[in-house]
């Protein structure tokens, strides 16, 4: 079975996009995520998203992801984006506003094109989520913000939200791939996550800069996580070390977080397309 698809990338986190009417099989999702996502055997990615209509009034299309392992995750802020432009360049949706189903929530996206493409897109994000039991992190307390965990004798101040999906930040004043890399997979499997949980790292260079590093769950290290750039924000913005509009530095690039009055976050940013083909199942 063939199966048509385009890979797109924002800033730098990659993904493969089909649309469900091209493989009506969502019990073989996972299965065809490890597959295509295969950066040896497959097209290469870090998750797989399909275009599925959506039942709701309030939304125009469903988006549906899966990790590179095969995981479902609720949310994926980067791959929203690239969702977005595909939707659009498709002529799926031809509003430049309009609303996307996931299993986070509805979230509204905006558009700006040149050339009649999509070339950035600002995405609502919502309120990060504190209560402890929602994200979930086994803690009795009200939250768990800038509290210690200590790994192998070290310990780090830690702080978890809900942005969509978990996410662990850690502010440090030393910012390497190193770091990330060796303590990302630690963290993001202690026992306190019983759902995993995504691991930022990030260095706050003054009020409106923040350089951030990503490891994901189900993903591993990446270019950048745009959920997680939100969640960065978020508790910087909560602990009053950044102001209301931050440029966030990643390896793929930059991403422009800004958190309006009722606390709900807007992430813009750029999304491009990599190349087009057939993917083959057997």
């Amino acid at each position: 079975m063939s199966i048509p698809f385009k890979k797109m990338h924002g800033a730098g986190n990659d993904f493969i996009i089909i649309r469900y009417q091209d493989y009506p099989f969502p019990e073989k999702f996972s299965e065809l995520a490890t597959q295509v996502c295969h950066r040896n055997f497959g097209v290469g990615a870090d998750g797989l998203m399909v275009v599925c209509p959506s039942n709701l009034d309030s939304a125009s299309v469903r988006m549906v992801y899966y990790n590179s392992d095969g995981s479902l995750a609720s949310m994926c802020g980067n791959g929203i984006r690239c969702f977005t432009k595909f939707v659009f360049d498709e002529g799926i949706v031809s509003s430049k506003c309009f609303n996307i189903e996931t299993p986070a929530g509805v979230l509204t996206v905006d558009v700006k094109t040149a050339n009649e493409k999509v070339n950035l897109v600002k995405v609502n994000m919502g309120k990060m989520i504190l209560e402890p039991q929602a994200i979930p992190v086994v803690y009795d307390g009200e939250n768990f913000i800038e509290k210690k965990l200590e790994i192998e004798g070290k310990v780090f101040e830690a702080s978890t939200v809900l942005m969509g999906v978990p996410h662990t930040v850690i502010f440090t004043e030393e910012l390497n791939d190193d770091t990330v890399k060796y303590y990302g997979p630690i963290i993001e499997k202690l026992d306190i996550f019983p759902e995993k949980t995504n691991v930022n790292f990030a260095k706050i260079i003054d009020g409106n800069n923040i350089w951030v590093k990503t490891w994901e769950r189900g993903a591993g290290f990446t270019l950048a996580c745009g959920t997680g750039v939100t969640s960065v924000c978020g508790i910087a913005h909560y602990l009053g070390r950044v102001n209301d509009e931050i440029n966030v530095i990643i390896d793929g690039g930059r991403l422009l977080i800004t958190i309006n009055e009722d606390g709900s976050m807007e992430m813009e940013g750029p999304a491009e397309d990599i190349c087009k083909g057939v993917f083959f199942v057997v």
